[in-house]
């Protein structure tokens, strides 16, 4: 079987230009090559990559409601993923980091859903880079019929940003691959808005700011996986890439006054200019052990770069089979306020008092 490895030279992502050996091709053994040779799979058989995650648990809940077979890749780690099986969904062990382990968590498989992606204390290159070429290589192997990637608005704009260049490149090596897939970026999620501005705010502690004009059209996870399965339901979609935006775009300082309003309280900014980052991330990045840090510093000023992540939906909704108000989504004042609402309540709940310090829901 002729392997779509040597492509891997080409599509390297430009910061990865001398990496530590090559990218190695994926052996599907006979047994479960051959596993899929017999059987008919059905295509209501979906495997949720990244499935513990913000929007993966959200595209496991949406597909479990549509009646679809959820298998999750759940990596072997301490954090549990009984949740996701008590939802009714099947959950494999496998780890990105360990290409030998992929293929066999596809069999049976029709769909892959790929939400994954490298934690803070992870390499992004073994993980978005290696990992995934691997996951497609296995998927191509196996016969899948539909593979729906997750990247990043505009990420063909930035080489010179490692994560950026990764989803880049990672778009081509799928697109060549044979495979249906669809391709989904995403402008920015109302769940990263709470951990970074609402609850630090609610907790009177301070919060990052900027003196930039960059906006972003966050959307709900819960509307973005309603979309994944809708893109599922749709030929249309297959080959597309597409972004996915929310109603408005946000700047930060309008994200903090939002909270600060909900929360009746001022918040504590401190701002870091765009130039602080950029020496910062010169320093860490002539450190070897610090690179990672340095790469993660590089997409933080893409989003301190005065632009706008959004784009119109219109054309979107449609090839979804979305338009004419079959998808509402919700705003990010509805959602955060439906999450203070929430706070208030259980605040009640306990007998607390206006004090809100280390108050978690």
């Amino acid at each position: 079987m002729q392997m779509i490895a040597n492509r891997n030279a080409a599509l390297r992502p430009r910061a990865m230009a001398r990496p530590t050996g090559r990218v190695n091709a994926v052996r599907v053994s006979a047994g479960a090559a051959g596993a899929t040779g017999g059987t008919v799979v059905s295509k209501n058989s979906i495997l949720v990559v990244g499935a513990t995650g913000t929007l993966g648990r959200q595209v496991v809940r949406q597909a479990l409601d549509e009646g679809y077979e959820v298998r999750c890749l759940v990596r072997p780690r301490f954090t549990s993923a009984d949740f996701l099986r008590e939802w009714g969904a099947t959950t494999v062990q496998a780890d990105l980091t360990d290409i030998t382990s992929i293929p066999a968590t596809l069999i049976g498989i029709s769909t892959i859903i790929d939400c994954a992606t490298a934690r803070p204390e992870e390499s992004t290159k073994t993980v978005d880079w290696e990992g995934k070429v691997a996951l497609i290589q296995a998927a191509q192997a196996m016969g899948i019929q539909r593979y729906v990637f997750f990247s990043i608005f505009n990420c063909d704009k930035y080489p010179q940003v490692p994560l950026m260049n990764i989803k880049s490149c990672t778009e081509k090596f799928l697109a060549e691959s044979g495979l249906n897939y669809t391709i989904m970026r995403v402008c920015g999620f109302h769940q990263a808005v709470i951990g970074n501005y609402a609850v630090p705010i609610l907790e009177e502690k301070p919060v990052w700011g900027s003196t930039d004009e960059t906006r972003t059209a966050y959307l709900d996870t819960q509307d973005v996986a309603k979309m994944t399965l809708a893109a599922l339901r749709s030929d249309k979609s297959i080959g597309k890439t597409m972004t996915l935006a929310g109603p408005k775009a946000w700047s930060t300082q309008e994200v903090i006054e939002l909270c600060e309003k909900l929360a009746a309280t001022d918040a504590q900014v401190k701002t870091v200019p765009t130039a602080v980052l950029q020496g910062t991330r010169g320093i860490l990045k002539s450190l070897e052990w610090a690179r990672d840090a340095a790469d993660r510093l590089a997409f933080t000023e893409v989003l301190s770069n005065n632009e706008t992540w959004s784009a119109p939906m219109e054309d979107t909704y449609k090839l979804l089979g979305m338009e004419g108000g079959g998808m509402v989504p919700t705003t990010l004042e509805e959602y955060l306020e439906e999450y203070h609402g929430k706070i208030m309540k259980k605040l009640k709940e306990v007998g607390a008092s206006t004090d809100r310090t280390n108050f978690y829901v």
